[in-house]
């Protein structure tokens, strides 16, 4: 028996219940989520900031005469912390910190430290270093395009 013959025997009410439950399974799953264009737009939004931090930050590990390609890191989640071994170098901070990135909370304050160390050793003000700790695309854009250059480490000691 198919579904049309299935739905002739139905009486009225049954075939009106049927279409109002058919009609607001439609108008439930049109109207729910974002628009396959919204979700594009996302996307490539986060890429274009994606980009832009590892550039920045490729750029500013140049400049301190590491290896710019460590910025590729980044990418991958899993290994973004390894990526900041180099600013660890360029700090003067010990690389064991970098075990220190992958602690939640701990994290944010490890980050804030590195980021306020390398403004200072490029010579800009722990403000600039804020920057870099809560905007790195832009600040990372700024330091390594910017006409500052790597002043040598601002901490002493590791």
């Amino acid at each position: 028996m198919t579904f049309l013959e299935q739905i002739a025997h139905l009486r009225p009410r049954e075939v009106a219940l049927l279409a109002q439950v058919t009609y607001s399974m439609q108008a439930d799953s049109s109207s729910s989520g974002l628009s396959g264009g919204a979700v594009a737009a996302i996307v490539i939004v986060a890429v274009a900031v994606g980009l832009l931090h590892i550039i920045g930050y490729w750029k500013t590990l140049s400049k301190g005469g590491e290896a710019g390609p460590m910025a590729l890191l980044l990418i991958i989640t899993c290994l973004a912390p390894i990526a900041f071994l180099p600013a660890l170098k360029l700090v003067n901070r010990p690389a064991w910190w970098v075990v220190l990135l992958y602690i939640p909370i701990v994290n944010i304050v490890v980050l804030a430290i590195i980021s306020i160390d390398l403004a200072k050793s490029f010579g800009k003000g722990t403000g600039f270093g804020i920057g870099l700790w809560l905007l790195p695309p832009i600040f990372y854009m700024i330091l390594g395009f910017g006409s500052s250059s790597y002043r040598g480490s601002s901490v002493t000691s590791a």
